[in-house]
Order: C-alpha cells, then sequence, then structure tokens
C-alpha cells in the first residue's frame, strides 16, 4: 500500500476510534435513568403522596 493510502487509513481509523469514544459516552449519559427518574428525584422529591395522586389523575384528564 502507498504511503498516502496508509495515511488516509491511519486517519480514518483514529477518527472512528474518537466517533466510537463519543458514541459510548452518550450512550452511557442517555441510558443513566429515564427522565421521569430525573425528574421524582429532583424538583419533585418532596412532594407529597397525595399532590402526586392529583397530578397524575390531572394529567389522565387531559
Amino acid at each position: 500500500m502507498a504511503e498516502p493510502a496508509k495515511k488516509v487509513a491511519r486517519q480514518t481509523e483514529d477518527r472512528l476510534e474518537d466517533l466510537a469514544d463519543t458514541v459510548r459516552e452518550k450512550f452511557d449519559k442517555v441510558t443513566e435513568g429515564s427522565f421521569r427518574d430525573r425528574i421524582i428525584e429532583g424538583r419533585f422529591a418532596e412532594q407529597s403522596e397525595d399532590d402526586r395522586r392529583r397530578a397524575e389523575a390531572e394529567r389522565k384528564q387531559d
């Protein structure tokens, strides 16, 4: 294989490895937990059970 072709192949391999790393990182981030889990753990974590039932009933009506 000619030198320029080897260089292009090496660069392509490096780019694909970088892309694979990026995809793995983003996949891990997405699969950390569902959006619902994040909401429950965060801002609405201290909401009472009555408030949760009421909010759920309102969502079902819509």
